[in-house]
């Protein structure tokens, strides 16, 4: 026998020990997702605020960057650069965290102004700013398709919006072209500030009218941005309030309910119900109407629409907005309460498709008798198939 012959032991040991997959010695996915990019921003938001901390904890800032001259006058509100767009970061994770696409501009946009900074000062705090900016641009860029939600805002919202901006062009403007009777308006700068601490009841008395013209404007500015501060204030934020509230309770939102149309209802939540939504999710908006709040609240954690309320009261079946239901199902594991859920939406909405699944076969002509269009049977298909099963044969379907 040959030496070069291979001992049994040997290729034994090769198939347990060779493998001819490659195994990477770093997993680069886990360190360029898209929740890696989620976090670069909220770090850039973080040094951007230490940055510009240090910044202003100094009496003046000195520009000794590359871009220095770039900078006019005396550079001041460079003091002011970091701070700000620490906030706007922040504002901005939380926006890439919804994966909206309103952050995701913001932040390609605004990484190459923050990068700015440290090139300006030249200063060794803004190394690491600089470094994290520009690892967090192309990471963010190329995750372009993950952040692709709309900022949906209600009519009110936009409108609210509007009227705030509009507020504060029609007062600043007014504000400086009236500025020679005032008493601490001389600049645009003035004029801003001015209608800012007055529109929001502020008031430090550093700036005055002093005529009978100035003094109508400062009125009409006093109840105007007031009334247009509180209302874009209260547009956004009692919605979020709302939203995180009644999210608790697995609930949906009156401005969520109120966009809901040619959606499919269903009524309460059973064995069924978790095929039935895993069917229908991709086809059509979904609401599910139940009574219990822990199965809500598990299904508004899935980004599901629910409604935590009887599905037999016709009340419940408005708020869900049957009439403008594509269809309803009513597929408990009480045939009972599926009765009253088909006869209560038959009476909200009689031109609306009605499907039912009956757990007891007897039950099928009941259903159908108080309005349901369709009654399912579970346990008669089941019977069906797992005869065509065992007889071999096969109708091209296959259970998924």
């Amino acid at each position: 026998m040959s030496s070069d012959t291979p001992r049994p032991t040997d290729t034994a040991l090769r198939e347990l020990f060779h493998s001819d997959d490659r195994v990477p010695f770093v997993y680069w996915r886990e360190f360029s997702g898209a929740r890696v990019a989620v976090l670069l921003t909220g770090a850039v938001a973080i040094l951007a605020f230490v940055t510009g901390l240090s910044d202003l904890s100094g009496a003046t800032v000195s520009l000794e960057g590359p871009l220095a001259a770039l900078v006019p006058g005396d550079g001041d509100l460079i003091r002011l650069y970091g701070i700000f767009f620490s906030f706007l970061f922040a504002a901005f994770t939380a926006g890439l965290q919804r994966q909206l696409r309103v952050a995701w501009y913001g932040v390609v946009l605004s990484l190459p102004l923050l990068a700015l900074l440290p090139l300006t000062t030249g200063r060794a705090t803004g190394i690491p700013l600089l470094l994290v900016t520009v690892a967090t641009l192309p990471l963010v860029v190329y995750h372009r398709d993950t952040f692709d939600q709309r900022l949906e805002l209600s009519p009110f919202q936009s409108i609210a919006i509007a009227v705030f901006a509009g507020v504060q062009v029609y007062g600043t403007i007014g504000a400086y072209v009236l500025r020679s009777d005032y008493v601490g308006i001389e600049t645009w700068t003035d004029a801003f500030y001015y209608i800012v601490v007055t529109g929001t009841t502020v008031g430090y008395g550093d700036a005055t009218p002093t005529s009978q013209v100035t003094k109508l404007f400062t009125l009409s500015i006093i109840v105007t941005s007031t009334a247009a501060f509180g209302a874009v204030f209260g547009s956004l934020l009692v919605p979020a309030l709302e939203s995180r509230i009644t999210s608790a309770f697995g609930n949906m939102t009156a401005s969520e309910l109120t966009l809901l149309e040619d959606h499919v209802i269903v009524l309460g939540y059973g064995d069924l119900t978790e095929p039935l939504l895993d069917r229908l999710a991709d086809d059509t908006d979904v609401v599910v109407l139940t009574t219990d709040t822990d199965v809500a609240s598990a299904l508004r954690e899935r980004d599901l629409n629910v409604l935590t309320a009887d599905p037999t009261e016709e009340e419940s079946l408005l708020d869900a907005r049957i009439d403008v239901a594509r269809g309803v199902v009513a597929a408990t594991d009480d045939d009972a309460r599926n009765t009253l859920s088909v006869l209560a939406a038959r009476q909200t909405n009689p031109d609306v498709r009605v499907v039912a699944a009956a757990k007891d076969p007897r039950h099928v002509d009941k259903l159908r008798g108080v309005g349901a269009d369709e009654v399912v049977s579970p346990a008669v298909i089941g019977g069906h198939r797992l005869g065509q099963s065992v007889l071999g044969e096969d109708d091209g379907r296959e259970d998924e």
